[in-house]
């Protein structure tokens, strides 16, 4: 509301200051002025106070006072028409560019009329000059409204650059979390289970909790790294996991239980990074859930590279999905495909168990 009021307060004390020295000049001229003359280069030039509420009413009582003030033979414009140009400045910013060019119609009209009750001939070089200054005013209020649309439009894109940026994060935070704690809360999980039966299985799934929150805050901090405003520190510059890792992904994920088989077909190339980032975030989603609702039973990720694809099926055996609902780890995953071009399918098997499936397109070579 504050920042409303400001604009206007500034608009109401230039109409002050304008009438004032408009009302002041008339009367220090030689002869009392008519007190409707007085009213009337007044209006000329008040009305700037509601420029930016009502400009199109504040530029027609503009217009009706000048074209009155010239009927009854008071003169040249009151203060060089400058509240005339002020309201043509404000209807070209806040108003469409036919309701300016209406304006700007009726304006000159009233000039002509002014120019010709003045002098037996209408000097038209002096009308031409004050219809110049009049488009003056209309260009420049046009291209402000064009500059203020282009700012909006800046401001509405970064807010959301900014958002998709948080989703980003989000995602990321996500994957990397949702992975390695389902591996350290079953790991953590079988440790206490066989502690006193079994002490070696025991010392390997707790090296195992270790490890795993190390590569955790490991890949946070390559995140946070990133969203650091302090820069006293060097950031860790190692690259995003990719497929290069899959081998690590998947001896972490058999650590935790499930028996999980690789099948590669086709010949393996590499990936930009941005593609990489995506089907190894694509494994590593689908092994958590493999980890979270199919237990101990198997798996199988099978990277099929063609011509023009590469197509990713992470499957279990698990036990049959009822009533399947699509979670936000999956969504994290279909977003992330569509930045590159990629489609992502998951949902429940009929023999039972559960696929997701990625498609990414690669290119030529």
């Amino acid at each position: 509301m504050r920042t409303l009021l400001r604009p206007v307060l500034a608009d109401v004390l230039l109409a002050i200051l304008l009438t004032v020295l408009t009302v002041v000049t008339l009367v220090g001229q030689p002869g009392a002025p008519a007190p409707v003359a007085l009213v009337l280069a007044a209006l000329s030039v008040a009305p700037v106070a509601l420029r930016q509420v009502a400009p199109v009413l504040t530029m027609l009582v503009m217009i009706a006072a000048v074209g009155l003030a010239s009927l009854l033979g008071y003169g040249d414009l009151p203060s060089n028409g400058i509240g005339l140009l002020v309201a043509m400045f404000s209807v070209a910013t806040l108003r469409s560019r036919r309701v300016a060019a209406a304006m700007f119609a009726t304006t000159s009209a009233v000039l002509v009329l002014m120019f010709a009750s003045m002098l037996d001939v209408v000097v038209w070089s002096q009308l031409a000059q004050s219809a110049l200054i009049l488009a003056g005013a209309w260009v420049l209020g046009e291209g402000t409204q064009r500059w203020a649309r282009r700012t909006k439009q800046l401001a509405e894109s970064a807010a959301r650059a900014v958002a998709d940026e948080r989703v980003r994060i989000a995602r990321e935070l996500h994957d990397i979390l949702a992975h390695h704690m389902s591996v350290i809360s079953l790991q953590a999980g079988l440790a206490e289970y066989v502690l006193e039966s079994d002490g070696p299985t025991a010392r390997k799934a707790i090296g195992t909790v270790a490890d795993t929150g190390r590569e955790a805050m490991l890949e946070m901090r390559r995140l946070l790294d990133v969203l650091r405003v302090d820069r006293d520190e060097e950031p860790d510059l190692r690259p995003q996991p990719g497929l290069e890792m899959l081998d690590e992904l998947i001896a972490r994920t058999r650590t935790a239980g499930p028996a999980v088989t690789v099948v590669v077909s086709g010949a393996a190339r590499s990936l930009p990074p941005g593609p990489d980032l995506c089907a190894y975030r694509m494994v590593q989603e689908s092994l958590t859930n493999v980890l979270k609702h199919a237990g101990t039973g198997g798996a199988q990720v099978a990277l099929e590279y063609g011509p023009h694809t590469l197509t990713i099926r992470v499957t279990d055996d698990g036990p049959a999905v009822r009533g399947y609902h699509e979670g936000h780890g999956i969504r994290g995953m279909r977003e992330r495909a569509s930045l590159y071009g990629g489609v992502l399918t998951a949902g429940p098997r009929s023999s039972g168990g559960f696929v997701v499936s990625l498609r990414l397109p690669l290119a030529e070579q």
